[in-house]
């Protein structure tokens, strides 16, 4: 008998410590340091992975699932993506007018030029072994770029007949894939079935200002999820027949970026003003896990195992315990408006802390867009001084500012 309830006790006690070990998020013990957030991670499996710090221009490697990295460059620029081919070929985006690549694993990188330049490459994915696609620039033009031969030459495409702004491009083979971003109307997504010779439209937020920054593919690329960020209101959009109809859900953060789903309800979602938010019922409810801040990708490999950057990188793994790393936010501008009421002049000083860029727009407190105030390339960290004419009627306005790291918004009062 006593041997008996020995077994039994053995049993329950496995049992208990094998259900307790479930999937979370934690914060890289060892992750590598820079300013600001790492706009982008690749991961070619589970251990072999690249990370690219956008303020900084760092890329680092780790060859065993983030524990230990190897710094590999750094460079006056500012790095928005990165991706790998094989284990040697890999491309390098950056919003200063620079393309590089490595046909090294990382050691040495070459710069890549174009006959059109572009002014900023914001997101690459390779397919195949010599098919990859990019496409930019958060800022305008609206541009996508193509290579059949592992990166060495590209082709430049004009998208100004879609959009204002391309952010992301999603490939499921070398001919059907997807790009998002903007157009005049709101944030859209294009679809071709050509490898980029033609295009259409499969959704728009109908929101001029508006985004679709992330996106991602589950189910055999029938379901499609996007993150759309606003000046006003952040959502998660999804849809279950590939594109043809859509459902959206409000988001906490109207400057959501990342977004990574293990299932078609749970999944998590994050941006400039927020950490990972977690939902399991696809999206109608959010909840803050308490972990992170300034979240642009996720990486997922499977329902229990994935990565994630923002302020650091983040790793999704079974643990019994979260990791007690505690990251601290790092501002990459300070915003004065001043003076205030604004009577004739919208005024605004901006202390900037690296290399950016900057859209300024106005909205009305019902987050519809007024007008775009103007672009600016930084060239260096520094305090900027702006003026603008402002010919609104009394009341209340917003004022949007984006740069490389996501939005704000300043409240303004006109006299």
């Amino acid at each position: 008998m006593k041997i008996r309830i020995l077994l039994t006790l053995i049993a329950f006690s496995t049992i208990s410590f094998f259900t307790a070990a479930q999937p979370t998020w934690k914060a890289l013990d060892n992750a590598p340091s820079g300013l600001g957030r790492f706009d982008d991670i690749f991961f070619l499996n589970e251990q072999l992975g690249w990370a690219a710090n956008g303020p900084s221009g760092l890329v680092f490697k780790t060859t065993d699932g983030g524990q230990t990295w190897e710094q590999q460059l750094e460079l006056f620029s500012y790095f928005r993506n990165i991706e790998f081919i094989d284990e040697n070929i890999g491309l390098l985006g950056t919003l200063d007018g620079v393309f590089y690549r490595t046909a090294d694993g990382g050691e040495n990188w070459q710069e890549v030029f174009m006959s059109t330049n572009p002014d900023a490459i914001c997101g690459i994915d390779a397919v195949g072994e010599n098919t990859v696609y990019g496409c930019g620039a958060w800022f305008t033009p609206a541009y996508f770029i193509k290579s059949t031969d592992a990166g060495v030459s590209w082709e430049y495409t004009d998208m100004s007949d879609y959009a204002t702004a391309l952010v992301e491009v999603l490939f499921v083979d070398e001919q059907f894939g997807y790009a998002s971003g903007q157009n005049e109307d709101g944030g859209i997504i294009l679809r071709t079935e050509d490898g980029g010779e033609n295009w259409e439209e499969i959704y728009n937020s109908g929101n001029a200002g508006e985004y679709v920054w992330k996106l991602q593919l589950m189910e055999n690329n029938t379901f499609i999820y996007g993150s759309v960020e606003s000046g006003f209101q952040g959502k998660l959009i999804k849809s279950f027949d590939s594109g043809a109809t859509w459902e959206e859900k409000n988001f906490p953060d109207p400057s959501v970026q990342g977004i990574g789903f293990v299932s078609p309800t749970h999944g998590w979602m994050g941006g400039h003003n927020s950490g990972f938010y977690e939902t399991t019922d696809g999206g109608n409810t959010w909840t803050d896990i308490g972990l992170g801040f300034n979240l642009n990708r996720f990486l997922i490999f499977n329902d229990h195992f994935g990565y994630a950057s923002g302020e650091t990188i983040y790793k999704f793994e079974d643990e019994l315990s979260v990791s007690d790393f505690s990251d601290e936010r790092s501002e990459d501008i300070s915003i004065t408006i001043a003076p205030m009421p604004i009577k004739e002049k919208l005024n605004i000083s901006i202390d900037f802390t690296h290399i950016d860029n900057l859209l300024i727009e106005v909205y009305d407190m019902t987050g519809k867009r007024l007008e775009s105030l103007m672009r600016d390339r930084i060239a260096a960290a520094g305090t900027k001084h702006y003026s603008f004419d402002f010919p609104y009627a009394a009341g209340t306005y917003l004022i949007n500012f984006q740069t490389n790291n996501g939005r704000r918004s300043h409240t303004v009062i006109k006299e």
